[in-house]
Protein backbone atom coordinates (compact mmCIF):
# COMPACT_ATOMS: atom_id res chain seq x y z
CA UNK A 1 0.00 0.00 0.00
CA UNK A 2 2.76 2.42 0.97
CA UNK A 3 4.64 1.54 -2.22
CA UNK A 4 1.66 2.38 -4.43
CA UNK A 5 1.03 5.59 -2.52
CA UNK A 6 4.67 6.60 -2.99
CA UNK A 7 4.47 5.86 -6.71
CA UNK A 8 1.27 7.91 -6.99
CA UNK A 9 2.85 10.87 -5.19
CA UNK A 10 5.92 10.61 -7.41
CA UNK A 11 3.77 10.48 -10.56
CA UNK A 12 1.81 13.55 -9.47
CA UNK A 13 5.04 15.42 -8.68
CA UNK A 14 6.54 14.49 -12.05
CA UNK A 15 3.40 15.56 -13.88
CA UNK A 16 3.32 18.83 -11.95
CA UNK A 17 6.95 19.49 -12.81
CA UNK A 18 6.39 18.69 -16.47
CA UNK A 19 3.31 20.93 -16.59
CA UNK A 20 5.25 23.79 -15.03
CA UNK A 21 8.07 23.41 -17.54
CA UNK A 22 5.58 23.45 -20.40
CA UNK A 23 3.80 26.56 -19.11
CA UNK A 24 6.62 28.60 -17.56
CA UNK A 25 7.06 32.16 -18.89
CA UNK A 26 9.57 32.78 -21.67
CA UNK A 27 12.35 35.10 -20.42
CA UNK A 28 13.19 38.04 -22.68
CA UNK A 29 16.09 40.53 -22.59
CA UNK A 30 15.45 44.26 -22.30
CA UNK A 31 14.31 46.01 -25.46
CA UNK A 32 11.17 46.36 -27.58
CA UNK A 33 10.45 43.03 -29.29
CA UNK A 34 7.09 43.81 -30.93
CA UNK A 35 7.38 47.38 -32.21
CA UNK A 36 4.38 47.73 -34.52
CA UNK A 37 0.81 48.71 -33.74
CA UNK A 38 -1.99 46.29 -34.66
CA UNK A 39 -3.28 46.65 -38.22
CA UNK A 40 -7.03 46.94 -38.69
CA UNK A 41 -8.82 47.30 -42.03
CA UNK A 42 -12.53 47.89 -42.37
CA UNK A 43 -14.18 45.84 -45.12
CA UNK A 44 -15.34 47.67 -48.24
CA UNK A 45 -18.47 45.53 -48.42
CA UNK A 46 -20.41 43.52 -45.82
CA UNK A 47 -18.97 40.04 -45.24
CA UNK A 48 -20.93 36.81 -45.12
CA UNK A 49 -21.66 35.54 -41.60
CA UNK A 50 -19.67 32.55 -40.37
CA UNK A 51 -21.57 29.72 -38.71
CA UNK A 52 -19.38 28.59 -35.83
CA UNK A 53 -20.58 25.94 -33.40
CA UNK A 54 -23.86 27.33 -32.02
CA UNK A 55 -22.95 30.95 -32.80
CA UNK A 56 -23.02 33.18 -35.85
CA UNK A 57 -19.93 35.33 -36.31
CA UNK A 58 -20.10 38.63 -38.17
CA UNK A 59 -16.73 39.90 -39.45
CA UNK A 60 -16.29 43.61 -38.70
CA UNK A 61 -12.71 44.25 -39.86
CA UNK A 62 -9.54 42.49 -40.90
CA UNK A 63 -7.10 42.37 -38.01
CA UNK A 64 -3.43 41.50 -37.62
CA UNK A 65 -1.03 41.97 -34.74
CA UNK A 66 2.43 40.84 -33.66
CA UNK A 67 2.69 41.26 -29.91
CA UNK A 68 4.22 39.95 -26.72
CA UNK A 69 2.04 37.77 -24.51
CA UNK A 70 1.74 39.52 -21.14
CA UNK A 71 -0.67 37.01 -19.65
CA UNK A 72 -3.07 34.23 -20.65
CA UNK A 73 -6.20 32.86 -19.07
CA UNK A 74 -8.18 29.79 -20.10
CA UNK A 75 -11.92 29.39 -19.66
CA UNK A 76 -14.12 26.31 -19.51
CA UNK A 77 -17.43 27.13 -17.86
CA UNK A 78 -18.52 30.65 -18.79
CA UNK A 79 -21.07 31.20 -21.60
CA UNK A 80 -18.31 32.37 -23.96
CA UNK A 81 -15.89 29.49 -23.48
CA UNK A 82 -17.41 27.28 -26.17
CA UNK A 83 -16.26 29.71 -28.86
CA UNK A 84 -13.38 31.44 -27.04
CA UNK A 85 -11.45 29.13 -24.71
CA UNK A 86 -8.52 31.51 -24.12
CA UNK A 87 -7.84 35.19 -23.56
CA UNK A 88 -4.41 36.64 -24.30
CA UNK A 89 -3.29 39.94 -22.83
CA UNK A 90 -0.96 41.35 -25.48
CA UNK A 91 1.53 44.20 -25.51
CA UNK A 92 3.31 46.01 -28.33
CA UNK A 93 5.65 48.98 -28.60
CA UNK A 94 7.20 49.70 -25.21
CA UNK A 95 4.68 47.34 -23.63
CA UNK A 96 6.77 44.51 -25.14
CA UNK A 97 9.97 45.68 -23.39
CA UNK A 98 11.08 43.66 -20.35
CA UNK A 99 12.60 46.82 -18.85
CA UNK A 100 9.11 48.36 -18.75
CA UNK A 101 7.18 45.20 -17.85
CA UNK A 102 9.37 44.36 -14.84
CA UNK A 103 7.78 47.30 -12.97
CA UNK A 104 4.16 46.48 -13.93
CA UNK A 105 2.07 43.90 -12.07
CA UNK A 106 -0.26 42.21 -14.54
CA UNK A 107 -3.35 40.18 -13.69
CA UNK A 108 -6.05 38.55 -15.75
CA UNK A 109 -9.38 36.97 -14.93
CA UNK A 110 -13.10 37.15 -15.55
CA UNK A 111 -12.41 38.06 -19.19
CA UNK A 112 -10.53 41.20 -18.14
CA UNK A 113 -6.86 42.21 -17.96
CA UNK A 114 -5.63 44.60 -15.29
CA UNK A 115 -2.32 46.13 -14.27
CA UNK A 116 -0.81 48.02 -11.36
CA UNK A 117 2.33 50.11 -10.90
CA UNK A 118 4.03 51.81 -7.98
CA UNK A 119 5.66 54.26 -10.36
CA UNK A 120 4.88 54.67 -14.05
CA UNK A 121 7.76 53.43 -16.24
CA UNK A 122 6.01 54.98 -19.25
CA UNK A 123 2.97 57.27 -19.41
CA UNK A 124 -0.32 55.72 -18.26
CA UNK A 125 -1.97 56.39 -21.60
CA UNK A 126 0.79 54.52 -23.40
CA UNK A 127 0.17 51.46 -21.25
CA UNK A 128 -3.56 51.69 -22.06
CA UNK A 129 -3.11 52.10 -25.82
CA UNK A 130 -0.26 49.61 -26.28
CA UNK A 131 -1.77 46.62 -24.52
CA UNK A 132 -5.12 44.88 -24.62
CA UNK A 133 -7.00 41.79 -23.54
CA UNK A 134 -8.09 39.82 -26.60
CA UNK A 135 -10.59 36.97 -26.70
CA UNK A 136 -9.30 34.26 -29.02
CA UNK A 137 -11.76 32.41 -31.28
CA UNK A 138 -9.67 29.73 -33.03
CA UNK A 139 -10.97 29.20 -36.55
CA UNK A 140 -9.87 25.57 -36.80
CA UNK A 141 -8.09 22.72 -35.03
CA UNK A 142 -4.64 23.86 -36.19
CA UNK A 143 -5.07 27.31 -34.65
CA UNK A 144 -6.54 25.75 -31.50
CA UNK A 145 -3.48 23.49 -31.08
CA UNK A 146 -1.09 26.40 -31.55
CA UNK A 147 -3.07 28.49 -29.08
CA UNK A 148 -2.63 25.81 -26.42
CA UNK A 149 1.17 26.13 -26.80
CA UNK A 150 1.29 29.90 -26.27
CA UNK A 151 3.14 30.96 -23.12
CA UNK A 152 3.65 34.25 -21.31
CA UNK A 153 6.63 35.99 -22.91
CA UNK A 154 6.00 34.52 -26.34
CA UNK A 155 5.86 36.81 -29.35
CA UNK A 156 2.84 35.79 -31.40
CA UNK A 157 1.46 36.89 -34.75
CA UNK A 158 -2.24 36.44 -35.27
CA UNK A 159 -4.31 37.21 -38.34
CA UNK A 160 -8.04 37.14 -38.70
CA UNK A 161 -11.14 39.23 -38.11
CA UNK A 162 -12.59 41.38 -35.39
CA UNK A 163 -16.10 40.03 -35.00
CA UNK A 164 -19.47 40.26 -33.39
CA UNK A 165 -20.92 36.95 -32.26
CA UNK A 166 -24.54 36.13 -31.56
CA UNK A 167 -26.54 33.09 -30.53
CA UNK A 168 -30.24 32.27 -30.48
CA UNK A 169 -32.01 33.90 -27.57
CA UNK A 170 -30.42 37.33 -27.93
CA UNK A 171 -26.87 36.62 -26.67
CA UNK A 172 -24.34 38.98 -28.30
CA UNK A 173 -20.63 39.59 -27.92
CA UNK A 174 -18.98 42.39 -29.89
CA UNK A 175 -15.34 43.29 -30.34
CA UNK A 176 -13.89 46.66 -29.55
CA UNK A 177 -12.95 48.48 -32.73
CA UNK A 178 -10.22 50.70 -31.29
CA UNK A 179 -7.11 50.33 -29.17
CA UNK A 180 -7.83 53.60 -27.36
CA UNK A 181 -10.65 52.43 -25.10
CA UNK A 182 -10.51 50.96 -21.58
CA UNK A 183 -12.86 49.13 -19.25
CA UNK A 184 -15.94 47.10 -20.08
CA UNK A 185 -16.27 46.52 -23.83
CA UNK A 186 -12.65 47.43 -24.56
CA UNK A 187 -11.47 43.90 -25.37
CA UNK A 188 -11.01 42.61 -28.88
CA UNK A 189 -12.97 39.54 -29.99
CA UNK A 190 -10.74 37.96 -32.63
CA UNK A 191 -11.62 35.17 -35.04
CA UNK A 192 -8.09 33.83 -35.49
CA UNK A 193 -7.47 32.28 -38.91
CA UNK A 194 -3.69 32.07 -38.53
CA UNK A 195 -1.52 32.01 -35.42
CA UNK A 196 2.25 31.65 -35.18
CA UNK A 197 4.74 31.75 -32.32
CA UNK A 198 8.16 33.33 -32.86
CA UNK A 199 11.30 31.37 -32.00
CA UNK A 200 11.83 31.13 -28.26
Amino acid sequence: MNRWFTLLVLAIALYGGWSWLQARPIPRPYGVIAPDDPAQTIFDTPQSPIEFKDATLHPLAKFEVTARVLSRDDYHFDPESDISPTDLALGWGRMSDSAVLRTIDIDQGGRFYSWQVHEFPIPRREIETHSANMHMVPADATVARTLKRVRVGDVVTLKGYLIEADKPGGWKWRSSMTRDDTGDGACELVYVRDLSIAAR
